[in-house]
């Protein structure tokens, strides 16, 4: 896991120094394509498996994260960070691997996924009938350790059942990630 985020850290870094270089060529939607193409990109390619992981995996990437935005406004390094993501609508790193977790899971419950992800999650379903039946909460397994609550399986239903109902119950995986995201945005940025 670890060489992994440096890897793409690196990777993330590099485009932003190249991208940096040429910015003042470039107009300000070209240049937040740019951003999105070599270094969004690379912060999300394969972060719902960082979920749980520890603080320093999750603060590398938000550094990458945070670069970027710097990059993109024109701010400098000493300035506050979390009015510049707000501004931007972005969310931080912690909060996109949830959001792709959730996105997921949508897709695992309405059979938009692959067969093999569909078959982790299973709805829950009370033996005799309860109103937590109509809430569309999923089974969680239990597990005994850290890696276990790490596990797709698991994670999915303990951020999927702290979900408000309105936000399951989207029609459309497009309508489900704009609520997602701002659920999460206002969760973290307290709005």
């Amino acid at each position: 896991m670890e060489k992994h985020i440096t890897t793409q850290c690196k990777s993330a870094f590099y485009h932003l120094r190249n991208i940096g270089k040429i910015k003042k060529y470039l107009t300000q939607p070209v240049l937040a394509q740019l951003i999105h193409m070599f270094v969004t990109s690379r912060l999300d390619y394969g972060n719902s498996l960082l979920y749980g992981s520890s603080a320093s995996h999750t603060r590398k990437l938000q550094m990458v994260q945070n670069a970027a935005a710097r990059l993109l406004t024109g701010h400098r390094k000493s300035d506050h960070i979390t009015p510049i993501l707000r501004d931007l609508h972005w969310l931080p790193v912690d909060k996109r691997i949830i959001f792709k977790v959730l996105l997921l899971t949508y897709k695992c419950i309405h059979g938009l996924a692959p067969k093999y992800l569909c078959s982790l999650i299973d709805l829950y379903r009370p033996s005799r009938p309860l109103r937590s039946g109509q809430t569309m909460q999923l089974a969680r397994p239990n597990t005994r350790s850290r890696f276990g609550d790490m596990a797709f399986t698991t994670a999915a239903p303990k951020i999927w059942n702290a979900l408000p109902l309105d936000i399951k119950t989207a029609c459309s995986v497009n309508s489900f990630k704009c609520k997602v995201k701002s659920y999460l945005f206002c969760s973290h940025f307290n709005c």
